[in-house]
């Protein structure tokens, strides 16, 4: 190569190397953005789950739970994070580097439409299934009643709750399929009783009997620490057809409001049979009366019947 070839070529590698220089500092200077975004954003995220972590409620003692709940709900947000910061940065450096990256975007936006259109009902799964445990509204082990069926919650994901009824059948639930969720064991349960006694009986001394089997139930050891709160005996609920219905509430942990239920249930009627208070049971009298007596039939004395 000749000093003329050389003259001319040098300006153009001058420039280049310009060019070049400019668009690799814009590229160093976009991944150390990144790079630092993705330092304040895990910040951020490990904020927010500490603050996740401390949202239990102060009779919540399942600690490590929350902390779970927590990480589960911080790992997803955090990898969307990733995806989007990383995902700005490789656009950024593709535009620098000279390709058309308008292609590249309307593919991309075609094949999230085609997905977003096939996988709709995942999609819808995985949203519900996240607000669902954000929301804390059900945990493992917890009893609860999803659509009309009631099980035991062995199985919480992004995407289905799985419960196992008293049968012991399995129920699998998708998260965008559920519109109705009682949860029967969330901080605490209640056992509630409607006890008709007959209508001869004083109900004040009934109130006192039921109050005081509660009080000795709770006094119980075995039974005591199942109990969130005293026996609430609610009043005279209702006059039904043979019985007045006197209504009564057990605060109980989680769990226990059936075995309380049971036991407290077994201890009254004791107690209402040893004090000769009645549980009326359905029964029907029948009277016949005076008006309708049935048709005399006379057959005179020595005289046999016609056709005997």
């Amino acid at each position: 190569m000749n000093l003329a070839s050389m003259q001319e070529v040098t300006p153009w590698l001058m420039s280049m190397g310009v060019v070049v220089g400019k668009a690799g500092a814009k590229i160093a200077l976009i991944i150390v953005l990144g790079l630092v975004a993705m330092r304040f954003l895990r910040l951020g995220v490990q904020q927010l789950e500490a603050l996740l972590a401390r949202t239990g409620k102060p009779a919540d003692v399942d600690a490590e739970t929350n902390r779970k709940r927590a990480s589960t709900l911080t790992g997803i947000l955090r990898t969307i994070v990733v995806a989007l910061v990383w995902g700005v940065v490789i656009i950024e450096v593709l535009e620098q580097v000279g390709l058309d990256i308008r292609p590249i975007l309307a593919g991309a936006g075609i094949v999230g439409l085609a997905v977003g259109f096939g996988a709709q009902n995942l999609v819808r799964d995985l949203i519900s299934g996240f607000f669902i445990i954000l929301e804390d509204q059900i945990r493992l082990g917890d009893v609860a009643v999803i659509n009309g069926t009631g099980g035991l919650v062995e199985a919480i994901t992004f995407r289905t709750i799985t419960l196992r009824d008293f049968s012991g059948v399995v129920h699998v639930f998708p998260n965008g399929t559920i519109t109705t969720l009682s949860n029967m064991t969330k901080e605490w349960s209640a056992f509630v009783l409607d006890m008709g006694v007959a209508y001869k009986e004083d109900t004040d001394r009934v109130v006192d009997v039921m109050r005081q089997v509660g009080e000795d139930l709770r006094q119980d050891p075995a039974f005591g620490d199942k109990f969130a709160a005293p026996i609430e005996i609610i009043g005279v609920n209702d006059f039904a057809d043979s019985a007045v219905v006197i209504r009564v509430r057990i605060k109980t942990r989680p769990l226990e409001q059936w075995n309380v239920g049971r036991e407290y249930r077994r201890r009254l009627k004791q107690a209402f049979d040893a004090r000769g208070i009645e549980i009326p049971f359905p029964h029907r009298t029948l009277y016949m009366g005076e008006a309708s007596r049935p048709f005399q039939v006379e057959v005179p004395q020595g005289k046999a019947p016609a056709g005997a």
